[in-house]
């Protein structure tokens, strides 16, 4: 069945236009990047969902990944075709750059990772959050659903369903927001990555942030952190069946990453710590942020525990030295939408659909703009991109803009 975006829930085609334009007007005016140097001189660091690829869009900058070390968060070496719309990725690269359509850069290494595999304990009925081992997980207008899931988040079965959720992590409710949700099968482990609390130093056990999960670390208690302790961010690796109502840690890791220091650095997530009122200090998905001497261009009402923000400046000795910072709206972040760009395959000319980097492309919406072609020029094999909003059900992207490439 095909699906169009539901009132409420979806921006409007002519407002996401609007806001494309403005993009590309910033980005001719230079805007996002510095011109000091030579970008093979500098390094640019970017952390947020992935929103796009052709190569891949993080934050609004478009990094060529054709040379780039990936990896996931267990260190493993990973392909770009492992990287989907929603992982939350970490990217490294050369000095960001704006030739009039966008900003950009060379990707050097990329990192990504989620924050829990795990069964799904509930789901709500009213579609805005499941619980997956023992966590509340978010659902927004911006969370895409692995296709395999037919019907998004109703595509779930409480007690049977295992699932991989990318996101950020609410720190004001203990949530977590999902920006991808995709199934597992048969797991050998399952995963959590998130604040210690309730720490039993004598039982060795603990739940990880407002979950309801008791852990225990009794087997590798000779190896766990010196440090851990209430409200430290790890992640932590579980045996699939609990024991006598715990779950039996296998491995726990410090859950934040180190930061190298980058003449630019880009960040997108939710507050997870602030001491703002006093020095204008804060933490955004774990990671030290300093905007003492940062502009505020939506005032700083908005830096509050658990909001999210774009954080854009210099990272140094580890910490994101801000030159700008900016809450996100949800009307922010739909208005960003997704963009893709490859090879058409899978073309159904009935449905109205075709796949693209893995993501199936509704095109069968009034009001589509086309660009060097229309909808009769749509044939496998030819080159696209496609600017557009994800479906009701999260599970496919309704285009607004295509244009042919080839």
């Amino acid at each position: 069945m095909l699906t169009s975006p539901t009132p409420g829930r979806r921006r409007p085609v002519h407002a996401f236009l609007s806001s494309l334009l403005a993009a590309v007007v910033l980005a001719a005016c230079g805007g996002g990047g510095s011109d000091a140097g030579s970008p093979d001189t500098r390094s640019a660091f970017a952390s947020g969902p992935i929103t796009g690829f052709g190569s891949i869009i993080v934050n609004g900058v478009r990094f060529d990944d054709s040379s780039a070390s990936i990896s996931d968060d267990d260190g493993n070496s990973r392909r770009s075709d492992d990287l989907r719309l929603g992982m939350v990725a970490d990217v490294s690269g050369s000095g960001i750059t704006n030739d009039g359509s966008g900003s950009r850069s060379k990707a050097r290494s990329i990192r990504f990772g989620s924050e829990i595999v795990g069964p799904v304990f509930s789901v709500a009925a009213d579609g805005k959050s499941l619980v997956v081992l023992g966590q509340t997980v978010q659902v927004t207008a911006t969370t895409l659903f692995d296709d395999r899931l037919a019907g998004g988040l109703g595509g779930l079965v409480a007690g049977t369903s295992v699932v991989e959720v990318h996101g950020l992590i609410d720190a004001a409710s203990g949530a977590y927001v999902a920006t991808r949700i995709e199934p597992e099968s048969n797991p050998l482990v399952f995963k959590l990555r998130g604040a210690v609390s309730n720490i039993d130093k004598t039982a060795r056990t603990f739940r990880i942030g407002s979950g309801t999960e008791t852990i225990s670390y009794e087997a590798i208690a000779a190896t766990v952190p010196s440090s851990l302790d209430n409200g430290m961010t790890v992640r932590v690796k579980l045996q699939t069946t609990p024991v006598a109502g715990k779950w039996i840690a296998t491995a726990i890791d410090n859950g934040v990453r180190r930061l190298d220091d980058h003449d630019e650095a880009e960040l997108k997530g939710t507050i997870t710590a602030t001491t703002f009122a006093v020095d204008k200090k804060f933490s955004v998905n774990g990671l030290p942020v300093d905007a003492s001497n940062a502009t505020f261009p939506k005032g700083t009402a908005g830096i509050v525990l658990g909001a999210r923000v774009e954080v854009k400046g210099s990272a140094a000795n580890g910490v994101i030295i801000a030159t700008r910072v900016k809450p996100e709206s949800d009307d922010d972040r739909n208005s960003e939408g997704f963009e893709l760009h490859g090879t058409i395959s899978a073309l159904d000319a009935t449905a109205k659909t075709f796949a693209l980097r893995g993501v199936t492309v509704d095109f069968s919406g009034a009001g589509i703009e086309f660009k060097k072609g229309t909808a009769a020029n749509l044939a496998n094999g030819r080159n696209v991109e496609v600017k557009g909003i994800l479906s009701a059900d999260g599970t496919r992207l309704t285009a607004v803009r295509i244009n042919f490439e080839d």
